[in-house]
């Protein structure tokens, strides 16, 4: 495998709240994610959210506060925590593992599809 740049992937596509599979890893997705705006409120019964800025701004508003992360800044939902992430000041780019088959909505019947790149 060659090394993999996340910016370079994140900028390969433009479709926003559209996940990209750049690698697999234990049975993990590791992916890259372009974000405007607001998401959808929802949560994961059955396992934990993991959120790392690439690029810009990003709130995550939890029910009862808000986390703000830039840069470098990494948080982690707990499991059936419910939360929506809110890119601030224009689009952010983002790093993403989760288990294989997650829907990023916490529902296979409204999530994004996922692509591999």
């Amino acid at each position: 495998m060659d090394p993999i740049h996340l910016l370079t992937k994140a900028n390969s596509f433009s479709e926003q709240w559209s996940p990209r599979i750049v690698a697999q890893m234990n049975d993990c997705d590791v992916m890259v994610v372009r974000l405007e705006g607001e998401f959808v409120w929802h949560k994961h019964p059955e396992t934990d959210d993991f959120f790392f800025v690439l690029e810009g701004e990003l709130d995550i508003e939890l029910r009862d506060r808000t986390v703000s992360l830039g840069v470098g800044d990494l948080f982690v939902v707990p499991q059936g925590v419910e939360h929506r992430p809110v890119a601030r000041n224009g689009e952010a780019k983002l790093l993403l593992i989760e288990p294989r088959g997650t829907p990023n909505t916490g529902d296979e019947a409204t999530a994004a599809k996922k692509i591999a790149i």
